[in-house]
């Protein structure tokens, strides 16, 4: 496995095309990013109108990248784009279901009968398009899925594991595939073609619906060399909590992955809320309530939050959100990941645009990265916590305040030095060995020293 220590900042690109990524490589890099992940590069549903973001997690095929965000030469040039800025590139895995045809054919071929015929229509285009395997024979048959029922129980782990995500009583589902030698084959060739492209990490759709036998046969040791690998399970809290019992501990006790740090997004979730206590956020490791920091996947929002009816009630407030960020990105432990979409999700920020179309490249934000990234693995000492104010140092370099009241808060600190904030460029002088800051309400500070003139002489 990839040191993730080193992997710092990922950007989730979502639902971004290739060629668009390619083209903001630079600025990308200049904001302190790391890592781009970019959704699921295979073969999925494309019309002339467009498609909808949960149609690239319905694959058609692996042996070929073809769908709405581009084709196997620009994602090509995607990789090698980001390479020139040392970026590395992350993709969505889907391997526990292929797409729901079922309102076109009632066969489980992939890819469809149509399909094939098209890559002989066109077969030297598709040559040049195509990743390994032969594209004359289906990539997967009948054998090659669960028997089809809809998942009732979501608390029931075989349940989840075999059965069908659909959309209702009336929709026929995801086919589910088995874990048999040809699937379980076909997605390690998969998986060692995008390594061989140069892609560096892989986030596991969907891993709450796969076997821990399928996500062991797959991700061997050999194959997980050298790359980082998250899994997305998602739980509505820590160890107390059903879900996490049921589905995130085994994941964590039985294979060496990362995963998402869905407990620590509810801790904070639940800390930002208006009833929340801040002193949550001091260690919520201890309590269970946040994954170790060596296979946290750290985040204020991931694209099913907003995308989703069921999870849109997750959405924090913008105040809440950018302290979620001043936390993670501030705080030691785990690997922050920063949400990005092209407004797929219609939600709109207090200024009347979309609200997560730019907020990867905010001022704010590249501030909080640039400290996270200078201070990049250094020991988190709190210094404040209270229900709603919390206060931290990063060795003796940087400092956190995060005040979740809606008043200013004055706070005075032992501290050997003046600090300026990232984030408003406000500067405070230290007198005697104290630190005095006012900070807004609904907001937060992240400080590092600075040099009065008097010192620089």
């Amino acid at each position: 496995m990839m040191d993730t220590q080193s992997t710092d900042v990922i950007l989730h690109a979502f639902d971004w095309p290739y060629r668009l990524i390619a083209e903001r490589a630079v600025r990308i890099a200049r904001c302190g990013y790391r890592a781009v992940l970019v959704s699921p590069p295979m073969k999925s549903a494309m019309s002339e109108q467009g498609t909808l973001w949960w149609q690239r997690y319905q694959p058609q095929d692996y042996r070929v990248i073809e769908n709405q965000l581009g084709d196997t030469h620009e994602f090509r040039r995607m990789v090698a784009t980001l390479a020139e800025q040392d970026i590395w590139v992350y993709i969505d895995v889907v391997f526990n279901h292929m797409a729901n045809e079922s309102k076109q054919r009632l066969d489980l071929q992939y890819p469809s009968h149509e399909v094939l015929a098209q890559y002989q229509q066109d077969e030297h285009y598709y040559q040049e398009m195509r990743l390994f395997g032969d594209l004359s024979q289906p990539l997967f048959h009948e054998e090659d899925f669960v028997d089809a029922f809809g998942i009732r129980d979501w608390n029931d782990p075989w349940e989840v594991q075999n059965g069908r995500i659909t959309g209702g009583p009336h929709d026929q589902g995801l086919p589910t595939l088995v874990a048999n030698p040809h699937v379980v084959q076909q997605q390690q060739q998969y998986v060692q073609v995008m390594k061989s492209l140069g892609v560096k990490g892989f986030r596991i759709d969907a891993a709450k619906h796969m076997t821990l036998e399928h996500l062991k046969q797959v991700w061997t040791e050999e194959l997980t060399h050298d790359v980082h690998i998250f899994g997305e399970i998602i739980t509505d809290g820590g160890a107390s909590h059903e879900e996490y019992q049921i589905f995130l501990q085994p994941y964590l006790q039985e294979t060496h992955l990362a995963a998402y740090d869905f407990p620590l997004f509810q801790t904070i979730y639940n800390a930002m809320s208006p009833q929340g206590d801040l002193t949550s956020l001091v260690n919520p490791y201890w309590f269970g309530q946040a994954l170790s920091p060596e296979r946290a996947i750290t985040f204020s929002i991931t694209h099913d939050i907003p995308n989703n009816d069921i999870f849109r009630g997750q959405v924090m407030e913008e105040w809440a959100e950018a302290l979620a960020y001043s936390y993670i990105l501030g705080r030691d432990g785990g690997v922050p990941l920063v949400y990005s979409d092209l407004d797929s999700s219609g939600m709109t920020n207090q200024m009347g645009f979309p609200r997560w179309e730019n907020a990867w490249q905010a001022e704010a934000m590249s501030a909080r990265i640039d400290f996270h990234n200078r201070l990049h693995g250094l020991p988190m000492q709190m210094l404040v916590s209270e229900k709603d104010c919390l206060v931290f140092s990063r060795g003796d370099r940087g400092l956190v305040v995060l005040n979740k009241s809606g008043s200013p808060k004055v706070l005075s600190l032992h501290w050997p030095c003046p600090m300026q904030d990232m984030l408003s460029g406000r500067f405070f002088l230290c007198q005697s060995d104290m630190l005095t800051i006012e900070v807004p309400g609904h907001d937060s500070y992240m400080l590092l020293p600075y040099s009065t003139p008097s010192e620089t002489g």
